[in-house]
């Protein structure tokens, strides 16, 4: 049995416009973690590389190790002494599904060691369980955009959803964070029929949109009444940067995650103008951009790759 695999898994963005807490999709922006058997004393070290890597914890706190922990616990096996080695691309804590790609990298890395019991289904079960929702692990998991809801039987069901490769997701980060409990504090406790009608209505539309490529139905379907009205009060010049970003040519522009980082919808030739609009309207309003670009959709999603003990 292979002692050591690579697994590679894509930012997303999740909650887009009226899709809260069940539409995501996976960005071409990546984490990757390397999990090796060890034979040493110790069960458990970690190593983290990236920008960020002072505020990645590397004792048995760390998500992605808790979610291999999980895994294991899952399959009803031992957890085995474990080097893992992080390399951080992903903003941590700005709406770009840091700890989605901690959760598929954790379970995924032990289902690699363990010999690959678990499929897919089973794979974005517990990943879904870990989290508490499905809109940034699926995706992440699984690639592409993807709609998932449950059943009667409160069974996930997953959907793909078809991304137009002339619509280009634009993604703009500022030097802040908002958690996600915060975020998730201020939402009311209950909405009107008409939020909930408008909502509806606005969500089909998303999906044909995004679909299609239309961008006149895009810049109706991204409006949202059930999280952004209140999350954006949590992000400085908000409304200034969205109304540089329609003005420099996008369809519309959404919260990513939790946020604070806001994601634009736009054309591949307006792609780099939209980026660099947002970009300075913030520094306008003195907060600092830590990166603006055109990304696009990953198709593939999280891959497992087996390394020798030499390329660890």
């Amino acid at each position: 049995m292979t002692d050591s695999f690579l697994v590679s898994v894509p930012a997303t963005t999740a909650n887009i416009g009226p899709g809260f807490d069940c539409l995501g999709a996976a960005l071409t922006r990546y984490n990757r973690f390397q999990f090796t058997r060890s034979s040493e004393s110790s069960p458990l070290e970690i190593v983290v590389t990236g920008a960020e890597r002072d505020h990645v914890t590397t004792d048995s706190s760390n998500l992605a190790y808790k979610a291999f922990c999980e895994c294991f616990k899952h399959m009803g096996q031992t957890v085995p002494a474990v080097h893992i080695t992080v390399e951080l691309d992903v903003p941590l804590a700005r709406g770009m599904g840091s700890s989605s790609t901690a959760i598929v990298g954790g379970i995924l890395g032990a289902n690699a060691l363990a010999g690959s019991p678990l499929d897919g289904a089973a794979l974005a079960q517990l990943a879904t369980a870990i989290e508490g929702h499905p809109d940034n692990v699926v995706p992440a998991l699984l690639g592409g955009c993807r709609l998932a809801t449950v059943n009667d039987q409160s069974q996930g069901v997953l959907c793909e959803v078809p991304w137009h490769s002339t619509i280009v997701p634009i993604v703009v980060v500022p030097a802040f964070e908002v958690s996600t409990a915060k975020a998730r504090q201020v939402l009311p406790q209950q909405y009107s029929r008409a939020d909930a009608i408008y909502t509806m209505g606005h969500l089909g539309l998303l999906i044909r949109a995004l679909e299609t490529g239309n961008g006149d139905w895009l810049r109706t379907a991204i409006g949202d009444r059930i999280h952004e009205p209140y999350r954006k009060s949590l992000i400085p010049g908000y409304d200034s940067v969205a109304q540089a970003a329609l003005a420099a040519g996008a369809y519309g522009v959404t919260i990513s995650g939790a946020g604070p980082t806001l994601l634009a919808l736009g054309s591949e030739a307006r792609a780099g103008a939209i980026a660099q609009a947002m970009a300075e309207t913030w520094q306008q309003h003195d907060i600092e951009v830590v990166d603006a670009r055109p990304l696009k959709i990953d198709t593939v999603g999280a891959t497992v790759v087996e390394r020798s003990q030499d390329e660890g």
